[in-house]
């Protein structure tokens, strides 16, 4: 299945497969235990390190890794490109104790749907893998004007041709919209909005609403907007 369809056509009924990734084990196992109470969300798994994640992830088919920033054979943040590879479709929330403009945009980089403070709410944790497993954004409309300046804006390789409706939706997601906010700003449907967001997705190469705006960023495609 592309990208576009796994974006387009988000499963009803299944639930939702939330992967685990922290090395402090009673952290972790609360964590894995609240979600599981949840009707949606399936915990299929925990794991301590970079190298367990590698290995669990083609096994636990997870839709969403909650991974934290810092673990004892590497840093998860940087972990994640590769991770991806593993599973294109997984999505990669991370959970970390530092709010550093430089952690932040390393992962919009490497293309997770956002961060989560280890100091946050549990509705918030349930709220967030709900929100990356379909396709928004975890991050907030303050934090994201924050962060943007600091992104890569050095152009990548290659010229990507986006329609005015793509790039339309790219200044939208720029500003910290969700897809519903999109739709109702654009005077659409949600459906259709999440389409664009896949073929803009697929077009730039990006695993996520944030990586594809850091990528759009990059190549001067909102520059001017």
């Amino acid at each position: 299945m592309s990208l576009a369809q796994e974006l387009s056509t988000p499963s009803e009924t299944a639930p939702i497969r939330v992967l685990v990734v922290d090395d402090h084990d009673v952290f972790a196992s609360s964590l894995a235990q609240v979600l599981e109470m949840e009707p949606d969300i399936l915990s299929v798994g925990m794991a301590s390190s970079v190298a367990e994640a590698r290995t669990m992830i083609p096994s636990t088919l997870p839709d969403v890794v909650l991974m934290d920033h810092r673990l004892p054979d590497g840093d998860g943040v940087a972990a994640i490109t590769e991770l991806q590879l593993l599973r294109h479709s997984t999505r990669f929330v991370v959970l970390t104790a530092s709010t550093a403009d430089h952690v932040l945009v390393t992962a919009i980089e490497a293309g997770a749907s956002g961060f989560l403070s280890k100091s946050r709410s549990l509705d918030e944790v349930r709220s967030a893998v709900r929100a990356a497993h379909s396709g928004e954004a975890v991050i907030s409309p303050e934090l994201l004007a924050r962060l943007l300046p600091r992104l890569n804006r050095r152009r990548g390789p290659g010229r990507v041709e986006l329609t005015e409706r793509e790039l339309e939706v790219l200044a939208l997601v720029a500003e910290g919209l969700t897809n519903s906010e999109i739709a109702e700003r654009i005077v659409v449907s949600v459906h259709t909005v999440r389409n664009h967001v896949a073929n803009l997705s697929t077009k730039l190469g990006a695993h996520s609403k944030l990586e594809a705006l850091s990528i759009a960023i990059r190549r001067g495609l909102l520059s001017d907007r």
